[in-house]
């Protein structure tokens, strides 16, 4: 048998469309030409959303990629096998439950999901700060996956002992094992603590369906050899990492989580347009849950867009805030957090994150100390700025400060802002105020 022919036979059938294509060097567009179907029809069978394709359909595929033979037949078992793998008694695991809605992410789910699903990455960390929404956003991915193309989901937490296939049940954070002491998998259960030879356990679990393994809160402890393992043993397999720092994996990609957008002042005495930002349509749903009936009127308006600026539009910070709400209006969270944004406590029965320094505070530890004279010297400018104003204030050779401003941008510390005459930056406004209350430029010096 030849290399093509063992391919059919390890892939699932929109992988083996996939492949096809891009072997004959055809676009998505041009198949869909030559085969007389849609683009969509395309995209979705080889993200694997449409399980079951016609039988004219295949036919179609198989002129236009000119398969004949063996070629061919194998082409149209591996629609046939896809059919039967997608047999109610095969069914797929599910993700873990999330607790509450996920709001002003819809790109950034679509983006994820497509490069898992549509251009076949097999190896993607989303990178951000504490309190940024990582989590909450691979949740969505993944129930979109499992539910839409029928992706089983196998969530690992690495701060936790355990993950349960069905429901999220979060442990105090603890050393974990390194990624992968990938423990045995009994009824959809995830055990870290089980000996490393239960990787072969995962990998039989897994076999060849399209599955996506989440390593929820990585940071640095994944082992590229059992990863590169699973990856040859289970060819339906992706990867989806949280971190708040990206390791270095090979052919992996790494997606920086920015903070939600905030509105302009300009927006501020308008509240149907404040209500279409991301960071209050956030803001106003933690506050609609905890004050049913509230409205955004435009005498607080202004009060709820400075409060979204204030915190950055960081879906934790926003839901911490939020907490308040029930004694507090928005301007006076507005007028407490301009007093020191630090000493925000979380309310009595929070259940969301506490501090909201202390996801910043850790980020900044991280840095070297060449990074932390950057972000300092950025952060006394006002305003946005570009790479290149980057470089001349900070004095240093220009790859390097690049370099520097790359890992600020992953880490969640400073955020692109839209422009039109390139991409352009700016510090968060927390991180300002963390800077000035802690700086360490005479060290630098």
């Amino acid at each position: 048998m030849d290399s093509g022919q063992s391919l059919q036979t390890t892939v699932g059938f929109g992988e083996l469309l996939r492949i096809r294509r891009e072997r004959v060097g055809l676009t998505q567009q041009v198949l869909a030409d030559h085969a007389t179907l849609s683009v969509r029809a395309i995209r979705d069978m080889e993200s694997g959303r449409v399980q079951r394709p016609r039988q004219e359909t295949v036919r179609l595929l198989a002129d236009a990629l000119r398969l004949e033979g063996r070629n061919r037949s194998a082409f149209e078992a591996a629609a046939r096998r896809q059919a039967l793998a997608d047999e109610p008694r095969d069914e797929p695991t599910a993700p873990p439950v999330a607790r509450g809605a996920i709001v002003g992410r819809e790109l950034e789910v679509e983006v994820l999901a497509d490069a898992l699903a549509v251009h076949g990455d097999r190896l993607v960390t989303v990178t951000g700060l504490g309190g940024v929404g990582k989590t909450r956003l691979v949740l969505e991915v993944a129930r979109r996956l499992h539910l839409a193309a029928r992706w089983s989901v196998r969530w690992i937490d690495c701060a936790s002992s355990v993950a349960v296939g069905t429901q999220y049940h979060p442990e105090p954070a603890r050393s974990g094992p390194t990624l992968i002491d990938l423990g045995r998998t009994e009824g959809g259960r995830t055990d870290l603590g089980r000996a490393r030879d239960g990787r072969a356990d995962l990998a039989r679990a897994i076999g060849d369906r399209p599955t996506l393994l989440v390593l929820d809160g990585a940071d640095g402890r994944v082992d590229t050899a059992l990863l590169d393992e699973l990856f040859q043993r289970c060819p339906g397999l992706r990867v989806l990492i949280t971190a708040r720092v990206a390791q270095p994996l090979p052919g992996g990609q790494v997606i920086p989580l920015a903070p939600l957008p905030t509105p302009g002042a300009e927006l501020d005495h308008d509240p149907a347009a404040l209500a279409e930002v991301g960071a209050v349509r956030l803001l106003l749903s933690h506050l609609r849950r905890l004050r049913p009936g509230y409205r955004l009127e435009r005498d607080e308006a202004p009060a709820v867009a400075a409060l979204c600026r204030q915190l950055d539009g960081l879906p934790g910070a926003l839901e911490l805030a939020a907490g308040w709400s029930t004694v507090l209006s928005p301007g006076q969270l507005v007028a407490r957090l301009s007093d020191g944004p630090f000493h925000l406590t979380p309310p009595a029965g929070f259940g969301g994150r506490g501090d909201v320094g202390a996801a910043l505070g850790a980020a900044l530890e991280r840095l070297t100390l060449s990074q932390r004279y950057l972000l300092e010297r950025l952060a006394a400018e006002p305003g946005d700025w570009s790479g290149e104003d980057a470089v001349a204030l900070s004095g240093r050779p220009p790859q390097e400060c690049l370099l520097a401003l790359h890992e600020l941008l992953a880490s969640g510390l400073i955020r692109s802002v839209p422009a039109r005459d390139g991409v352009r930056f700016s510090v968060l406004n927390l991180c300002r105020r963390l800077c000035d209350a802690q700086p360490v430029l005479a060290a630098a010096g």
